[in-house]
């Protein structure tokens, strides 16, 4: 059965790239079960400047912009049941899901959080911002947590976890390069085992 899959990103688009990448390679790959049905017929931003626009006119996937109004007046649901979309990835997506989303893509929503939830999660722990909290707390891990989205930040039901060692010498930086890795390795393999 076809899925049809929105990713939502606000900023460069590494991990969305990344994963339409691996289904096109799947896809590629003769007869692998089930690939061949889930899609991605869109990338959504809430930033008209964000690289993940650059990315997706090399990947042939049209990208929309819409702001924070349209994603809680219901416009961009109303976008996203136009496009038939079933399933929904956050992938650097740094608005808060509204209601309306969360309503009608029940356990459909799922995200990747640079850090080992519960730990490090929150409002304004993304990016950079979790990689110091990381080095500053002194942590000897860190990693990725992919959880599907309910109405608080960093809070849904946790799907996949992933850990790297964080050393005493480690800059976020590093710790950043680490986490990146992993989300480039889990991220597609999650979303295929969801899908």
């Amino acid at each position: 059965m076809k899925k049809n899959v929105a990713i939502l990103a606000s900023g460069s688009g590494s991990n969305a790239e990344n994963i339409i990448q691996y289904f096109k390679a799947l896809k590629a790959l003769k007869g692998h079960k089930g690939i061949k049905d889930i899609c991605f017929p869109v990338i959504v931003s809430n930033k008209e400047n964000a690289y993940v626009h650059e990315r997706a006119k090399k990947l042939g996937v049209p990208s929309y912009t819409f702001c924070r109004a349209d994603f809680e007046s219901g416009k961009v649901l109303e976008f996203l049941k136009e496009q038939q979309i079933d399933f929904i990835v956050l992938a650097g997506f740094l608005l808060k899901i509204p209601e309306n989303l969360l309503q009608a893509y029940p356990n459909k929503i799922i995200n990747i959080h640079p850090a080992l939830l519960p730990k490090f999660g929150g409002k304004g722990m993304y990016g950079s911002h979790v990689h110091e909290a990381v080095v500053a707390a002194k942590e000897k891990e860190s990693g990725i947590t992919i959880h599907y989205v309910n109405g608080n930040y960093d809070e849904g039901q946790i799907i996949f976890q992933a850990k790297c060692e964080v050393l005493p010498t480690d800059t976020p930086d590093d710790v950043a390069k680490k986490v990146h890795a992993l989300e480039y390795e889990f991220f597609p393999k999650v979303i295929e085992r969801i899908l």
